[in-house]
């Protein structure tokens, strides 16, 4: 015998919304950082694909590789995780990475670089490059590297390659950026016209959190703060995701933009209805249809074998 619940089913999407203003509703200005960060990881923790995970010291930054069955030794994504360079960490995104390691069947190594405030820009990415380097050291070629973020680790990604670029180095084979934050002066107009639709993101708190990374005096305008601005000729290939409620949406439609009118490979897809970084919470539908776009994209670039047999 079934049994049928009388509660009204509830909009996984606004379960998502409900999950994360349950955290942030717990705080005041009275809330430390420290506070933050483990109500964060505490609300997002946990994994629901059984992967191996091991720890690893990545040149000094801390590390975590995450690893699928059969996952190739010679093949590696690099991530980033998000949370506005002041919160977020391998726990709180442990099984958002796990499902992209799944999903694609490549192995990967996840970082907790340095946060805001205590450790401001360019902090986040000096630990971003460190990874990258200690990677090339392991003997992972670039070409079998990609770089993966979501928000602030979406910046990272770009920011990287754009040093690495800066400095000769060879670049890694592409990039997946989810709700990329690539704009810390807040520009775009969708910080307006997705204010009332975004449950999540206002520009004043995205302005705060560009802040507490950059420090009174820093320059939101920086390339290598907000890629935004920056050159991007000569940059890998790149899969860009954002949701259409978001108020960010714009930092990655204009990115697409100019990095399309630059010569890069871009695949951009704006997801309707969706929130920023809506790829953590699957038990969204659309979720699910953007990691096997995420997985298509991976494998592609990382020339795996065919997809495995679900």
């Amino acid at each position: 015998m079934t049994e049928v619940s009388n509660k009204t089913a509830v909009d996984p999407v606004e379960r998502a919304i409900r999950r994360i203003q349950s955290v942030y509703g717990s705080w005041n200005r009275n809330t430390s950082v420290a506070q933050m960060r483990s109500d964060w990881d505490a609300a997002f923790a946990g994994c629901t694909v059984p992967e191996s995970c091991r720890q690893a010291s990545a040149d000094g930054v801390d590390g975590e590789w995450i690893v699928p069955a059969d996952a190739p030794r010679d093949k590696a994504i690099l991530y980033f995780h998000g949370g506005g360079f002041r919160l977020g960490s391998i726990a709180s995104h442990r099984d958002l990475i796990a499902r992209i390691a799944d999903a694609s069947g490549c192995r990967v190594l996840a970082v907790n670089y340095r946060l805001a405030p205590e450790h401001r820009f360019p902090a986040a990415l000096e630990d971003a490059l460190a990874a990258y380097t200690w990677l090339r050291e392991q003997d992972f070629k670039p070409k079998d590297i990609v770089l993966a973020g979501d928000s602030a680790g979406g910046n990272l990604v770009l920011t990287a390659m754009l040093s690495l670029r800066h400095r000769g180095e060879a670049l890694p084979a592409a990039g997946v950026l989810m709700s990329p934050w690539t704009d810390l002066a807040a520009t775009g107009e969708s910080y307006l016209s997705r204010a009332t639709a975004d449950p999540i993101h206002q520009r004043s708190m995205i302005l705060a959190l560009a802040k507490g990374y950059m420090g009174d005096g820093g320059d939101p305008f920086d390339p290598l703060a907000s890629p935004l601005y920056a050159d991007l000729v000569g940059l890998p290939p790149l899969l860009i995701h954002a949701g259409d409620r978001e108020t960010v949406r714009d930092d990655a439609t204009m990115l697409a933009e100019k990095a399309k009118a630059a010569g890069v490979d871009v695949e951009l897809k704006v997801w309707d209805g969706m929130i920023h970084v809506f790829q953590m919470f699957s038990e969204i539908p659309q979720a699910q249809t953007a990691m096997a776009a995420i997985a298509s994209f991976l494998r592609r670039h990382l020339r795996l074998e065919a997809e495995r047999v679900r």
